[in-house]
């Protein structure tokens, strides 16, 4: 029987790497990467056509918002602000985040999977990576499934599945290793292309994921600070 297809935002990092892996259990994948003017935007293509090679898929599909560099206001996508250190204490929302930024990926994502005819579009958000950002909570994704549903044609039906928005970065690489997902070929630094920086909020949650689970991150890094 041919299996249901699912529409994946893959950044290339590791929450969606994963998020993939937990896809294509169920699931034919197709998918979806976005370009919108990031410091490492290079680099994070670079891990999703490999990320992508390795679960061979054959449907992607490479988007650019480039109005998100235009808008500005965060350090990912405007060189004048500085990214800032990681501080995993901190409840503020960091210099990092990209105004709505979701809500922007997710139309698009949501456009492709109705003309595939796809069923659900898989998200690998997590809360404790939200660092303060509104875009990362489960009240933002459920708000997000009300708008599929009154803005889609009655027949489409698209369901939006977060599933590791629970899950603390180490069980994210338990669960990656369980299900081999190819963590080696992942990105997830935010200022760095060449080898990751290990000092920004992304580095640092990442890092301490991986210590946490007792398993050697696999990724180059300036400085690997212990986190955990």
């Amino acid at each position: 029987m041919p299996r249901d297809r699912a529409v994946v935002l893959l950044s290339g990092g590791m929450d969606s790497c994963v998020t993939a892996a937990i896809a294509s259990q169920e699931h034919e994948l197709a998918l979806l990467h976005v370009n919108y003017g990031q410091r490492t935007e290079a680099r994070e293509l670079q891990a999703f056509h490999a990320i992508a090679d390795h679960f061979r898929a054959a449907e992607r599909l490479v988007v650019s918002l480039d109005h998100l560099v235009a808008i500005g206001g965060s350090s990912l996508t405007d060189r004048r602000i500085p990214v800032s250190e990681a501080d995993l204490h901190s409840s503020g929302i960091p210099s990092s985040y990209v105004p709505f930024r979701n809500a922007n990926f997710l139309s698009v994502a949501v456009s492709w999977a109705e003309v595939l005819k796809a069923g659900s579009v898989y998200v690998g958000a997590v809360e404790e990576d939200s660092s303060g950002y509104p875009d990362c909570r489960q009240e933002f994704f459920e708000a997000f499934q009300k708008v599929i549903r009154a803005g889609t044609k009655p027949s489409t039906t698209i369901e939006v599945v977060t599933p590791v928005i629970h899950r603390s970065k180490e069980e994210i690489v338990q669960q990656g290793i369980a299900l081999k997902a190819p963590l080696h070929l992942t990105w997830s630094c935010y200022q760095r292309e060449d080898q990751a920086c290990g000092v920004c909020d992304s580095c640092a949650l990442r890092l301490r994921g991986f210590q946490l689970a007792g398993v050697e991150d696999p990724l180059p890094y300036v400085t690997r600070p212990r986190y955990s």
